[in-house]
């Protein structure tokens, strides 16, 4: 696990982390993104898409379930789904898809379910503190 305690100038950090892991995965892999409301879930994928020269309004999913930016970054809002839900929604053939998923709110089940059909899953915590955040990497 590698940690990083960050204000919101310095998220860069923290993207560029991540960045050199997908990079190993042939930037082919799933990051669930895990934190409170408001802890910066789908800020840090706006920072992401951003620094791949992806010029797109990057915006919660959460009533839509899914955007996808430029064809190669996948981005899931799964708050209060189920799992059960996820997967009649046809959601679970989307990761199948060459790209980057990043999915906010992915719990311990969805975790479990995609490296078990051997997906490369990273989980990225994020940790709202006064005015930094604790973000943690596990693969």
């Amino acid at each position: 696990m590698k940690s990083f305690l960050l204000n919101e100038n310095e998220l860069n950090v923290i993207v560029d982390e991540l960045k050199s892991q997908i990079e190993a995965l042939n930037n082919d892999c799933i990051i669930i993104l895990r934190g409170d409301l408001a802890s910066g879930k789908t800020t840090f994928v706006k920072n992401y898409v951003k620094s791949l020269g992806i010029n797109e309004n990057v915006t919660s999913p959460t009533f839509s379930l899914q955007s996808i930016y430029d064809n190669r970054v996948f981005h899931y809002d799964v708050y209060n789904k189920t799992l059960e839900e996820f997967i009649s929604l046809g959601l679970l053939e989307e990761f199948e898809k060459n790209g980057i998923h990043f999915v906010e709110w992915g719990d311990q089940k969805l975790e479990e379910l995609l490296k078990s059909y051997g997906f490369n899953v990273l989980i990225l915590n994020i940790e709202k503190l006064e005015n930094k955040r604790q973000y943690k990497i596990d693969e």
